[in-house]
């Protein structure tokens, strides 16, 4: 028997601002779906060049908001992306007010979260990145 990937889906309390999150990480949204009946949007997000849906992120947000949804988000553990040049992802975040839970200290890993605490983790493409301020002294913060 046969298995294969299709998406990851993560809930969102605000479409947009959990859309723009994703762009600042580089994806674009692949397609939409809206459904009437179910009072519900579901965006599929991929980074270029992945236009096969082999490396989506479903993006489910309903209309009439989501009472079941907690504030640390659903606890499946992360979504992860390997990055041209870490430091300057998280500079760009970091600008864009998005902490950095977990800094690239070591020039290869960095956790972030999206508004909606869906854990994301950052990998360096490559070999490491030599160890680089402000992000080797950094302390953590939060959780990821």
């Amino acid at each position: 028997m046969a298995i294969e990937y299709l998406h990851t889906m993560v809930r969102a309390k605000d479409l947009d601002r959990t859309m723009a999150f994703f762009e600042m990480l580089g994806l674009r949204e692949r397609r939409r779906m809206e459904n009437e009946g179910g009072r519900f949007t579901l965006v599929f997000m991929c980074p270029p060049g992945q236009d096969d849906g082999r490396a989506d992120v479903e993006i489910t947000y309903n209309w009439d908001g989501d009472d079941k949804l907690p504030d640390d988000g659903r606890h499946f553990g992360h979504l992860a992306y390997r990055v041209d040049d870490i430091y300057a992802m998280c500079e760009t975040l970091q600008n864009a007010g998005v902490t950095i839970n977990r800094p690239p200290r070591d020039g290869h890993m960095a956790f972030v979260r999206s508004p909606d605490n869906i854990s994301v983790e950052l990998l360096q493409k490559g070999e490491a990145k030599a160890p680089q301020e402000p992000w080797a002294s950094m302390d953590n913060t939060g959780h990821w």
